[in-house]
């Protein structure tokens, strides 16, 4: 594909000083079940190419899906007259140097079983007895179960010689059960909404945990019917790195995304506090707090080894020591705003334009176990897995609430805990971290559900953190 791409972009006329061609062919499965009853079994492939040219400094788009020549050729002029149009309200002049180097390499990622090893019916199966093993009791009156694969290809060729092909296996499982006794209803899941997301083949579904842990969901929505509500209190807060995920998702990845801080999303997915006169300066959070952008984790969902206008992807450190060090902006954005950003130009398919985004942004590990995380606390509480969020257009106050807790009492977990929830400011909240565990508590998830563009696009992106102890945060129950 990489040659045919290569002579296709050779014998395409339009005088512009750059031109670019992603192609992209996605198949995707998804299959769930619900009360062991099948509800879907789809399969679908969607292959085309988007176009960009570079005139006058402005970047044009147009969209394809036919790869033939003619139709390319169409798809070039489009962006021409779309980029030539745009010169008239141009805010930067970029150039093929500066926004689309050359660059020449290839990607795979890492699996052990191909998609097609286990068969539809086997995988049925499966998902069914998992329906069977969530329901522990007659309490439980809902259980669901879930699998979606996508194999996805990337061919990236452009005027000034890049060839980048990229070949991606992606795997989103989830587990829930859903528990009621007269008025009270609980949920319990597989850490949270398609938090078991990864790169990887069917090894990732049917692996040796997953009895257990299909077995303890289904446990643990029955335990929360006769629980205590979460107290309303200012108290130690520990998080699970399932709730951690959400946390630095929302608190940590949205504000520092350059584009927004331009304002280019402010129409739709909001702005940011954070401002580009921060970055090397604003103190985010505590010392211990070490977040890194890094592609490069095997495994982890939002790993390549190029973006998608060809950017190489490597490991940054966006906070360090709680200083703001960098963004999660694209070279376009680098550009425009003057500050160091990463390889975070993605699109969610063909037909949309690379822009901003996360990929994975991970929390490292610190020192220590979860056991002398919580040896010194008197009183605190121990959440997992996120059930519900709220956050302003800014990134700035936030409100989560989650599935699970326990309380903490003279150093260990004792009551179990319904309806826990926590509410802070970004600052105020990143600056009461108290505690990082070491690389035993390190756990990766991920989402392939993160909106944003216009129009929308929903992307992958994978977030990695220990257990963290955080002081002082105010805690309360209810229904959220």
């Amino acid at each position: 594909m990489l040659s045919e791409l290569t002579q296709a972009i050779n014998n395409i006329q339009v005088p512009a000083e750059w031109i670019g061609i992603r192609a992209v062919k996605e198949t995707s499965s998804h299959r769930n079940v619900r009360d062991r009853v099948p509800q879907r079994n789809g399969k679908s492939t969607t292959i085309g190419a988007m176009i960009e040219v570079l005139v006058d400094g402005c970047i044009g788009y147009a969209a394809t899906n036919s790869l033939q020549q003619q139709d390319l050729q169409t798809a070039a002029e489009t962006a021409y007259k779309q980029a030539l149009a745009a010169t008239a309200w141009s805010i930067y002049q970029f150039t093929p140097a500066t926004a689309r180097p050359k660059v020449v390499g290839e990607y795979y990622s890492p699996y052990i079983k191909s998609f097609d090893a286990i068969g539809s019916g086997d995988i049925n199966n499966v998902l069914i007895q998992a329906c069977k093993t969530l329901k522990v009791n007659d309490t439980i009156v809902q259980t669901v179960a879930e699998i979606v694969t996508t194999d996805r290809e990337t061919w990236f060729v452009s005027s000034n010689g890049s060839e980048v092909y990229q070949k991606f296996l992606f795997l989103s499982s989830y587990y829930g059960a859903t528990a009621q006794d007269g008025g009270i209803v609980q949920q319990r899941t597989s850490n949270g909404w398609q938090a078991h997301t990864y790169q990887g083949g069917l090894e990732l579904f049917s692996d040796g945990e997953l009895w257990h842990r299909v077995q303890k969901i289904g446990e643990q929505a029955v335990e929360l019917l006769y629980t205590e509500e979460c107290p309303d209190t200012c108290t130690n807060l520990v998080l699970a790195p399932d709730q951690m995920m959400l946390q630095i998702h929302e608190s940590v990845g949205h504000p520092l995304e350059i584009d927004r801080i331009l304002g280019d999303e402010r129409n739709y997915a909001g702005g940011s506090f954070v401002k580009l006169s921060d970055f090397g300066n604003l103190v985010y959070g505590s010392p211990l707090m070490n977040i890194t952008f890094d592609p490069t984790v095997p495994g982890e969902i939002a790993s390549y080894a190029f973006d998608d206008t060809g950017a190489v992807a490597t490991k940054e450190y966006l906070i360090k020591e709680g200083i703001l060090q960098r963004g999660v902006g694209s070279l376009e954005s680098q550009a425009r705003a003057g500050i160091p950003g990463v390889a975070c130009a993605r699109a969610s398919s063909w037909n949309r334009p690379a822009i901003d985004r996360m990929a994975n942004l991970n929390l490292e590990p610190g020192e220590g176990t979860f056991e002398d995380a919580i040896a010194n606390i008197e009183h605190g509480v121990y959440m997992e897995s996120n059930r519900s969020w709220s956050i302003d257009d800014r990134r700035y106050k936030f409100q989560f609430g989650c599935e699970y807790a326990k309380l903490i009492e003279n150093g260990k977990l004792t009551k179990t805990l319904r309806n826990p929830n926590y509410r802070a400011t970004t600052p105020e909240f990143w600056g009461s971290l108290v505690k990082v565990c070491d690389s035993s508590t390190w756990e990766m998830y991920g989402t392939p559900f993160c909106g944003k563009g216009e129009p929308n696009q929903a992307i992958w992106v994978g977030h990695g953190s220990p257990v963290c102890v955080f002081a002082n945060v105010e805690v309360f129950g209810g229904g959220s």
